[in-house]
């Protein structure tokens, strides 16, 4: 059997008895709530973001103490989201600190059976030699009329959602210059 004095502890009966019948203040708060901070009151700074994970543009402040994110929320200021952020935009802290995230590049040489460690220099180069080497292996200069093509079917790009409408136009003319016809964007809104 519960004590008077335990049951003056519940919630309920200090909303229900106190001054503060919606429980917005004191009748809310216990002695462990009392001791919680937010996350947000030990940042140093706060860097104004954008969310990453489709082409809305949800405004995010990423909150950092000692160059590591503590906290990421949605940025009220933002006339796009208005300090809202769907499930996935309030997941983002996870994306950049889980501990499982991959930093380094990985490669799978062709018929191997382990990945290898690249350093993001050697990948890159190994990107563009593929790609000049695939270029020229497949450029199509005429059709079989002599219609001038000037194009190659060798390699295509799929774009993600997370591109704004300006990275996505470069994207285009860097590809468009390099003779590719198959340019899509993989939007998912």
């Amino acid at each position: 059997m519960a004590s008077a004095g335990s049951l003056n502890r519940w919630p309920l009966l200090r909303q229900l008895r106190g001054d503060d019948p919606l429980a917005l203040g004191p009748a809310a708060r216990s002695s462990r709530s009392e001791r919680l901070a937010p996350r947000t009151a030990t940042a140093d700074r706060v860097v104004p973001s954008v969310c990453p994970y489709c082409a809305v543009g949800c405004g995010q402040r990423v909150y950092v103490k000692d160059e590591r994110i503590v906290q990421i929320e949605g940025d009220p200021d933002s006339p796009i989201s208005r300090g809202r952020l769907c499930p996935k935009g309030s997941a983002t802290k996870q994306l950049v600190t889980n501990p499982g995230r991959l930093t380094k590049v990985r490669y799978r040489p062709p018929y191997g059976t382990a990945w290898q460690d690249l350093d993001l220099d050697e990948a890159m180069d190994m990107i563009a030699d593929r790609v000049i080497d695939t270029r020229a292996r497949t450029w199509e200069d005429v059709d079989e009329h002599g219609e001038l093509l000037n194009r190659t079917r060798g390699f295509a790009h799929l774009g993600g959602a997370t591109l704004d409408n300006e990275e996505n136009y470069l994207i285009k003319k860097l590809f468009c210059g390099l003779g590719i016809v198959q340019v899509e964007n993989q939007a998912r809104l």
